[in-house]
């Protein structure tokens, strides 16, 4: 199943707001909510590409998940589109398995994400399901 994202507005920044059916699904949407904040249209080309990301805390998974996906951008020059994403509990940390159709930079016209923030952060179960709000620095 998938998850929804909506694009909020926040003072100078911009905000995510996912919902999902389980972790998985929402830490996805939020990844295509930045990737909305960056970008208009994604053509369909790319290469798909796997990444795993630990952390003590829901919380901290989002945040580390998100800037990962920012550093493939900064680093590989891709933007992480169509996003996967399975997260679990392994003892006292939380792990996310992910996977996101990386699109060439030069194919996008795309405005720069600066950074995640922990400001506002909120990652919360739902009757629902989960929620999860984040707050990037544009």
């Amino acid at each position: 199943m998938t998850g929804e994202f909506a694009l909020r507005e926040h003072t100078a920044d911009v905000a995510v707001e996912a919902t999902g059916p389980d972790l998985g699904a929402t830490f996805a949407a939020c990844a295509d909510g930045m990737v909305a904040a960056m970008c208009d249209s994604v053509p369909p080309d790319g290469e798909r590409f796997d990444l795993a990301v630990r952390a003590e805390s829901r919380e901290a998974l989002l945040f580390d998940y998100l800037d990962r996906l920012l550093y493939e951008t900064d680093v590989r020059g891709v933007l992480p589109v169509e996003s996967e994403a399975t997260v679990r509990a392994d003892g006292d940390e939380w792990v996310i398995e992910a996977s996101a159709r990386g699109v060439p930079l030069d194919r996008v016209r795309a405005r720069e994400v600066k950074a995640v923030t922990y400001s506002e952060m909120v990652v919360e179960e739902t009757d629902e399901g989960w929620r999860a709000y984040v707050v990037l620095d544009v």
